[in-house]
């Protein structure tokens, strides 16, 4: 019977499937929490040549309304009726300081629905009120042609 001699000593052969293994996980719960980090309901926001910055409706504790083109509002990521805008800011807002709902619509949604929203948050006694925009990219002039 012939028996194999082994050497002794470290094996010097990588074992990658571990890895792939552990960093194919990784991508996978990445993948699935990072739409859950998303603050709020996206929207296609109407473009403006001249937006004013608004920095406070990026934070955490920012109140954001959201209208979508189909009519739908959602308060953070969650869909509420119009009627229940008030009680529900009221809740938010009464540990706040800052005391500022941003309204952001899309800018295909109908405007009575912005204007009801709007009208809704005003009847909730909340004075501040911004509407969020995108800047309008413009694009350079094209240079004039010479005729020849």
């Amino acid at each position: 019977m012939a028996m194999e001699v082994r050497a002794k000593g470290a094996v010097s052969n990588i074992n990658v499937t571990p890895l792939v293994d552990v960093m194919l996980v990784l991508l996978i719960i990445f993948m699935v929490i990072t739409p859950m980090l998303q603050k709020t309901f996206s929207v296609d926001m109407a473009p403006t040549e001249n937006p004013r910055q608004m920095p406070d409706a990026e934070k955490d504790t920012a109140v954001v309304v959201a209208v979508t083109h189909d009519g739908k509002v959602f308060l953070g990521n969650n869909q509420v009726q119009v009627g229940q805008l008030p009680d529900k800011i009221k809740d938010m807002l009464s540990t706040e300081l800052d005391k500022t709902v941003y309204i952001k619509a899309d800018k295909r949604a109908k405007y009575g629905v912005v204007v009801q929203v709007v009208n809704t948050v005003r009847d909730a006694k909340i004075e501040r009120i911004g509407l969020l925009t995108e800047k309008l990219e413009q694009r350079p002039a094209a240079p004039p042609t010479v005729a020849p």
